[in-house]
Parts: C-alpha cells; sequence; structure tokens
C-alpha cells in the first residue's frame, strides 16, 4: 500500500481531466508536491504553491529525460496522459496508428522506466490509467493500444513487485471529459474515478475497476488474481 500523505507526485496529463481531476485531488490528501506534466505547461492550474508544473510530451524520449532529471524526488507516477484517434486497423493510417500507440503504450512505458528506480528507492507506485477497452474491442488502435498497456502494467509489477514497487492499473469505461464529449453514452464523473484510484493505492491494489463497465467486462474474463484487485464504489450523497 501506499499512503499518500507528503508523497511527490508527478501526473502526466495534468492540465485537464482525469488529469486535473488528479492534481487537485492529490493536494486534498496532504502530498508534499505535484509535478503536473502536460505538453502545454502553460494550461496547468498552478495557483497552490505544492503544484509545479512542467512541459512533458510522452513521445519525446529528450522530453522524458529532461522531466526525469527535473523532477529527482517524486515517489508516485500517475500515467494519465492518452488520445483517442480510434485509427482503423484494417487500412490503416500509419501515422494516427503511430501516434495513438507512442502516446498511450510506448509513452507510459517510457515514463515508467525513467522513473522506476527513484520510485523503488522510496518504495513507492506507479499508476497506470488504463481502460475497459482494454479487454472489449470497439473496432480500431484505441483499444489495441489500451490492451497493451494493460499487459505492459502486468508486467511491469512483476518486475518491481521485488523492490517494493506498487503498479496500479486502472480501468473504466466512458468517463464525462473532453475526450469523451461526442459520446451519447453513461459516463462516469472524473472525480470518482480518481477517489477510487487513490483510495485504491492506499489499499494496496493491483487493479481498480471505477464503473460497471469495468466490472462488469473484467468478470467475464475469467482470470486468475480477483482478489489482488478492488472496486471502490461510489460514496452516498
Amino acid at each position: 500500500m501506499t499512503m499518500l500523505t507528503d508523497q511527490t507526485v508527478l501526473v502526466t496529463g495534468a492540465n485537464r481531466g482525469i488529469g486535473a481531476e488528479f492534481v487537485a485531488q492529490l493536494l486534498g490528501r496532504g502530498v508534499a508536491k505535484v509535478y503536473a506534466a502536460a505538453r502545454d505547461a502553460d494550461s496547468v492550474d498552478a495557483s497552490d504553491p505544492r503544484v509545479v508544473p512542467l512541459r512533458l510530451d510522452v513521445t519525446d524520449p529528450e522530453s522524458v529525460a529532461r522531466v526525469a532529471s527535473t523532477a529527482k524526488d517524486v515517489s508516485i507516477v500517475v500515467n494519465n496522459a492518452g488520445i483517442a484517434l480510434v485509427a482503423s486497423l484494417h487500412s490503416p493510417d500509419p501515422a494516427s496508428l503511430r501516434q495513438e500507440m507512442e502516446v498511450n503504450f510506448f509513452g507510459p512505458v517510457a515514463v515508467a522506466a525513467a522513473f522506476a528506480d527513484r520510485v523503488a528507492e522510496r518504495s513507492g507506485a506507479i499508476v497506470n490509467v488504463a481502460s475497459a477497452l482494454s479487454w472489449f474491442a470497439l473496432g480500431g488502435s484505441y483499444s489495441a493500444s489500451k490492451a497493451a498497456l494493460w499487459s505492459a502494467t502486468d508486467s511491469l509489477r512483476l518486475e518491481l513487485a521485488p523492490r517494493g514497487v506498487q503498479v496500479l492499473g486502472v480501468h473504466m469505461g466512458y468517463v464525462d471529459t473532453d475526450m469523451a464529449s461526442g459520446v451519447e453514452a453513461p459516463k462516469a464523473s472524473p472525480g470518482d474515478i480518481v477517489r477510487q484510484v487513490l483510495d485504491g493505492l492506499e489499499s494496496g491494489v493491483d487493479e481498480v475497476l471505477a464503473d460497471d463497465t469495468a466490472r462488469n467486462v473484467r468478470s467475464g474474463l475469467h482470470l486468475p488474481g480477483g482478489e489482488r484487485y478492488a472496486t471502490f464504489l461510489p460514496q452516498s450523497a
């Protein structure tokens, strides 16, 4: 388990949506500092002095290395940055397909690798925000990219567990953010998603299934290890 009080956290994609909610709730739980990373660092809300905006392009190795060199005191990494281009796989647009894989898979892997040693030194945690579409394909490249991230998260957990690092995978359906603005379907709130993730960190679980979509899809997989994931149901008003 990873207690949040006085921790130093890096959040990618921190300027809006789930990323901005991570920053806000981490501050509410008493972290010492949040490195709020985004491609446009000027768009990060830095009204709290504990927030340090950083420019980060997770697809650029030099940018990742520069952030790793700056944020040397990080104990928790939240890989939240992502895109949804939904490029076709049967007649692919190579540029879109590659971009989605770079942001949703190679980017989080690169960030995790850049910070793994210092997170291990502090017995910290790495959070990878995936999707229920890791397990259920709707067609297109998004599901493929998130399935790759799910697999990488499980592999990373096995590699880093002996070093005392918690690696937490996050799965959910549609969330009420800009990314899903064009979707007509039930959507979870960013606030509820993030609350469950932070509860999961403090409880020491491997996976958080943050809405009914994720829970229903995951239950149909019949995968072993169910005792190591948890659902943190919405709190009553």
